[in-house]
């Protein structure tokens, strides 16, 4: 079943004013789609609430903003909007590519060049080609239009649209990191709320030609599906999504990630693991009023992963009460200091060995009176930042990365692995 056209592109100012109309199909009219827009703008108000996507007399509109201007497709067909507003996203990439911003200024001094991106990017409403680099090779903008007749690139007219033909490096490169965040929150019982990691495979290429990338991962189907054993050493990925120069069918037949890269920098795949993960640093903080006029924070910070690990760049943000005064500070690693513009204590060390705990306390003078009876002020968590590398929380392992290309060149695969923490927070103050 072939997926639905767009019937026009319309850039509209922020009163929803068309600016620029292409029209692929001839079923949607510029004064029927602003004569909506201006209306749907007037009655929805305020641009965070409004649906993206509205139907409104036999035609369907969808659209995003971006500064002061709105990217909308019209259609009469039974079109894929998440397809179409991922266009309109990549058209916003592109035209940054081209004028360094998008609004409504750079759209009235590049009208030329607007309207050839937009005829080489959709053909009778389907989207066609949104990477920049490759459009740039042939819509070149008049202060790099060149005298020689253009002839389109060979990624155009090719099946690989994501990279161009003739790539000389002197030297084969592949750096491969696999960076997962992990999303942390515990609420002031210390149990774990929400627990997930976001995994990442970043790629930068420098290799020459047309080169066909092969990546095997200690994926549990794959392993189980070569009749191999997977001892503990298998992991199991959710919400898998690959760059458009992954082999999907490949994929999804023998579980091999094969791949014409993008030259540069891109990123080759993003998964999720929804296991509960155990807190890699856990904090403990403990706060003793001596006085309504002083107060003890003790914090105890705890690295729960393996010795041969260590993390690096650690920052934990404590909270403290808003008329906090006179800080007298101790540590048995690291440093901290008093930010009182965020109301925090920002404990930083710059090395944390697995294993390992650190001690902090804290003593604060409180001015300010308060009445007993008084509502108490709602606390911020504890926030925690670091770093650990050549590790990841998942256990994910490339197994190899080839690279093969006719010229039969040596390239060098450089592969990393990091862990980060995402949004990790603990409510135990």
């Amino acid at each position: 079943m072939a997926a639905g056209a767009a019937s026009a592109l319309f850039i509209l100012d922020i009163k929803g004013r068309v600016l620029v109309w292409r029209d692929y199909r001839g079923d949607v009219s510029s004064l029927q789609a602003e004569r909506f827009f201006t209306n749907y703008i007037q009655t929805q108000g305020d641009s965070d609430t409004q649906d993206p996507v509205v139907y409104d007399n036999g035609v369907t509109y969808m659209f995003i903003q971006h500064n002061n201007v709105y990217l909308m497709t019209a259609t009469r067909q039974n079109c894929n909007a998440a397809s179409l507003l991922l266009f309109l996203h990549r058209l916003v990439d592109v035209f940054k590519h081209y004028f360094e911003e998008l609004e409504e200024e750079s759209l009235r001094d590049n009208f030329v060049v607007v309207y050839e991106l937009l005829d080489e990017m959709m053909d009778f409403g389907y989207p066609q080609f949104t990477e920049a680099n490759i459009l740039s090779e042939f819509i070149k903008t008049d202060a790099y239009r060149m005298e020689v007749s253009q002839k389109p690139p060979m990624a155009v007219t090719n099946a690989v649209s994501w990279r161009s033909e003739g790539i000389n490096y002197k030297k084969n490169e592949v750096f491969l990191d696999v960076v997962e965040n992990v999303n942390i929150l515990v609420n002031s019982n210390g149990q774990i709320i929400r627990s997930e990691v976001v995994g990442a495979l970043k790629m930068r290429t420098y290799l020459s030609g047309m080169p066909e990338c092969k990546l095997g991962l200690n994926d549990r189907v794959l392993l189980e599906a070569q009749g191999r054993t997977t001892k503990g050493k298998a992991i199991d990925l959710d919400d898998i999504k690959f760059h458009q120069c992954v082999r999907l069918a490949r994929f999804e037949n023998d579980r091999t990630i094969s791949f014409v890269p993008p030259d540069g920098a891109f990123d080759l795949m993003t998964y999720r693991l929804s296991t509960q993960v155990k807190p890699l640093i856990w904090v403990e903080a403990h706060v003793e009023r001596h006085s309504k006029s002083r107060v003890e924070i003790t914090v105890k910070a705890r690295s729960q992963f393996k010795e041969r690990s260590t993390a690096t760049d650690v920052e934990i943000e404590l909270p403290v009460p808003g008329d906090a005064i006179n800080p007298d500070i101790r540590t048995s690693m690291g440093s901290a200091v008093y930010a009182p513009e965020s109301d925090a204590l920002s404990w930083k060390i710059k090395s944390f060995p697995g294993g390992k705990e650190y001690m902090l306390r804290a003593e604060f003078s409180l001015p300010s009176i308060t009445d007993e009876e008084a509502v108490p002020e709602r606390k911020a968590p504890i926030r925690v930042k670091f770093e650990i590398p050549y590790f990841t929380v998942s256990g994910i392992q490339v197994r190899y990365l080839k690279v093969l290309e006719k010229s039969g060149y040596q390239a060098l695969p450089w592969v990393r692995y990091i862990t980060m923490a995402g949004e990790y927070e603990l409510r135990l103050v």
